[in-house]
């Protein structure tokens, strides 16, 4: 840790420690929460400076928590959110999955824990881990449109945050709280759980926090075949041990993992609203790689696929990567009691990461190492007039290096400096909400001599109206700004992930977007409803294009930049047909689309999800509860050159949930059958379609308790 970011973070701790002391805010001034970001209630946003009621916002948001993020928690991000409207996943396995927002992932979309990136490398490779355990997350939100701009340019595509209880929001009302889970999953034999402990020190207002968590799993097994039909259809023509190795079935080879991480830290919370809270945490994550099939060096390349074919001495046998993250977290809130200013928030962490490829002879083949520093201050104005606001200032610097025979990225730094605001404003019965954000980015790599500068302009507004009294339709525009990444720019060599050569392009511009959204919402006795349709077209859209030529027997990619267009629509609704006592029985639905194309010739973008629909049959608000429900996904053909097609596939889940201290309590225990007919399912958005299905039938024991 640089003396530079060590004197910022004892700065915020100075300034925030005397006035959280002071004595509590007069009785004229407005009275302050001590839990910074509101309610736990789903129809709040807390990803904001303040929290926001959902149904007026101006673009679609996904909120998960409670029953159902304990139902949907799996062993990565991606995969615990891949069952939400427009979300899908990269699935590079089970141990590295990262959320797609409509067609969108990797730079486009930030991954957020309590408002702060997760400091990994998982934006440079579909084959590394979000460090970042679901098993510690008690809230998630999935966000677009102006509150999406408060988070870096990166969120051009949208924003996940994970909350968790790692900086104790509030002052427990008993000497020890404990909070807990536990999964047990039959496909990975999977089995992990992980605690919160929050102990309050006296009545001084300082928590004492302690965390930790565990996850080990095996070789997962999948439905059906492990290879696809047209892999096993070349390995038959080749004929020989490829063609018997190709119709395996149950287990995919090399995908256990084992997972650890602990946090300590305390918090300080005032009677008047102030708080300031640190944790230190340290993380570690050793999981396989699934191998490829093996085919003969006759055979041509298609797109730089995991999926696709694979020439020996390019192999990803037994690949294992060995992840390390060490970080430091900080949060704090001011009270103002001004007539202008509510409070003013601060948000920073720092975190060291590395993370080691070991081939299958034990020695280390790669090693990537990360940097990173992330801080970020609110200014959260006073409620006046039906106006409400905040703006602030955020700083982002990263140092990331690679060596080893696949360091195809050269080492290089980013620094970006940004200022935001979001503006609400009560007009009567019409909401309007404004969103803007200026960022200066500097990107350099010495080893190229090559630095970069850009600046970002981002601006956003959405109105909504009431339609009656049980319907709110909202429209929203955006045009947004990024600056290309360091792996954009200058990537250099063969990447064994994406089996390819990928060439970045060091005098790329800002890549621009032009996004327009509408949402109709309802909600009413017995039902609720929301609807969100969207087109958004990019200049300069950032990608990765076949060149047609080959390096060291692996196709060449080269980053370009074209014009893009990216539109689509999302469903989900309830219908409570029966209430029995406290539990009521609701239908439930769900669908998403997304269709992408290049322009000037480009064709369709690669790896978007097709249609997907989702019906199911829930009953909740009991002690006992329960669901079932069946999701298909249609077959994409609408596919780039370089892409083989994905056939359509059905699943059928269902899960009972019992709450043994009655309906209100949060103990909750979740038994589930997921892939109950063991389907054999590919997700067209993963790179490893072809050699690593979906996790075939897989029945979960899941336990949250509160004491």
């Amino acid at each position: 840790m640089s003396v530079r970011r060590f004197v910022l973070a004892a700065l915020l701790a100075g300034v925030a420690t005397p006035v959280l002391a002071q004595s509590p805010a007069p009785t004229s001034a407005p009275a302050a929460s001590p839990q910074l970001h509101g309610p736990t209630d789903p129809e709040i946003i807390v990803t904001a400076p303040y929290s926001r009621d959902r149904k007026l916002a101006a673009t679609a948001v996904t909120v998960l928590q409670g029953d159902a993020l304990l139902r949907e928690m799996r062993s990565t991000i991606g995969e615990t959110l891949a069952r939400q409207p427009g979300v899908s996943a990269t699935f590079f396995g089970p141990n590295a999955s990262r959320p797609i927002l409509r067609g969108l992932d990797a730079e486009r979309v930030r991954i957020l824990t309590d408002g702060i990136g997760s400091f990994d490398v998982s934006n440079t490779s579909v084959d590394h881990a979000v460090a970042i355990n679901p098993l510690l997350a008690n809230r998630i939100e999935v966000l677009r449109g102006p509150a999406a701009l408060l988070y870096g340019s990166g969120a051009i595509g949208g924003v996940v945050n994970i909350q968790d209880r790692r900086i104790p929001r509030e002052i427990p009302d008993r000497a020890l709280h404990l909070d807990g889970m536990a999964n047990f999953g039959s496909a990975a034999e999977e089995r992990g759980g992980g605690a919160s402990l929050n102990v309050p020190a006296g009545k001084s207002g300082v928590v004492l926090h302690l965390d930790g968590s565990f996850l080990e799993t095996g070789d997962y097994r999948t439905g059906g075949y492990v290879f696809s039909q047209a892999l096993r259809d070349e390995a038959e023509a080749e004929g020989g041990d490829v063609a018997e190795d190709a119709q395996a079935r149950g287990r995919v080879e090399n995908t256990a993992a084992r997972t650890w991480d602990i946090g300590g830290g305390l918090s300080y919370i005032a009677d008047n609203g102030g708080s300031f809270g640190v944790v230190l945490s340290h993380l570690e994550n050793r999981y396989g790689i699934p191998n490829a099939l093996e085919l003969g060096s006759d055979h041509a390349h298609e797109e730089g696929h995991a999926d696709d074919h694979e020439e020996e001495g390019h192999g990803h046998d037994n690949i294992t990567l060995d992840m390390r993250q060490t970080r430091l977290d900080a949060r704090a809130a001011v009270p103002l009691f001004g007539s202008a200013f509510e409070k003013l928030n601060f948000r920073f962490g720092w975190a060291e990461y590395q993370h080691d490829e070991i081939e299958n002879t034990g020695a280390i083949g790669t090693t990537f190492l990360n940097n990173s520093f992330e801080a970020r201050a609110e200014l959260v104005q006073q409620a006046r007039d039906g106006w409400k606001g905040a703006s602030g200032i955020q700083y982002f610097n990263r140092d990331f290096n690679a060596f080893g025979e696949e360091a195809y990225i050269p080492r290089n730094s980013t620094q970006q400096l940004g200022l935001f605001t979001l503006q609400e404003f009560d007009l009567g019965s019409l909401r309007a909400e404004v969103g803007g954000r200026y960022e200066h980015s500097d990107v350099a790599s010495q080893v190229v001599g090559v630095s970069r500068s850009f600046d970002s302009f981002s601006v956003s507004a959405g109105l909504s109206v009431p339609l009656g009294d049980t319907l709110r339709f909202a429209v929203s525009a955006a045009r947004s700004e990024r600056a290309p990444s360091a792996e954009e720019l200058f990537a250099d060599g063969a990447h064994a992930a994406t089996r390819a050569v990928e060439i970045g392009n060091p005098n790329f511009d800002t890549e621009r977007q032009l996004g327009l959204e509408a949402v109709l919402r309802g909600r009413g006795p017995g039902w609720r409803l929301e609807l969100s349709g969207f087109y958004n077209r990019f200049d300069n859209f950032i990608f990765l294009n076949p060149t047609g030529e080959t390096q060291d027997d692996l196709p060449v990619f080269q980053y370009e930049q074209r014009n893009a267009e990216f539109w689509g629509f999302e469903a989900e609704g309830a219908l409570t047909v029966a209430r029995f006592g406290d539990t009521r029985l609701e239908v439930t639905g769900l669908a998403d689309y997304v269709r992408a194309t290049v322009l000037d010739g480009g064709g369709a973008a690669p790896r978007i999800p097709p249609l997907r629909l989702l019906g199911g049959v829930e009953a909740s608000g009991g002690m006992f509860g329960g669901r079932i429900e069946v999701e298909h996904v249609t077959r994409q053909s609408r596919i780039a050159s370089f892409e083989t097609e994905t056939p359509s596939w059905t699943m059928v889940n269902a899960s009972l949930t019992v709450r043994p201290f009655g309906a209100d309590s949060e103990t909750a225990i979740v038994l589930s059958a997921n892939n109950i007919f063991d389907v054999e399912a590919r997700r067209h958005a993963s790179f490893l379609k072809d050699v690593a299905p979906l996790l075939g039938r897989d029945i979960r024991l899941s336990l949250r308790f509160t004491l």
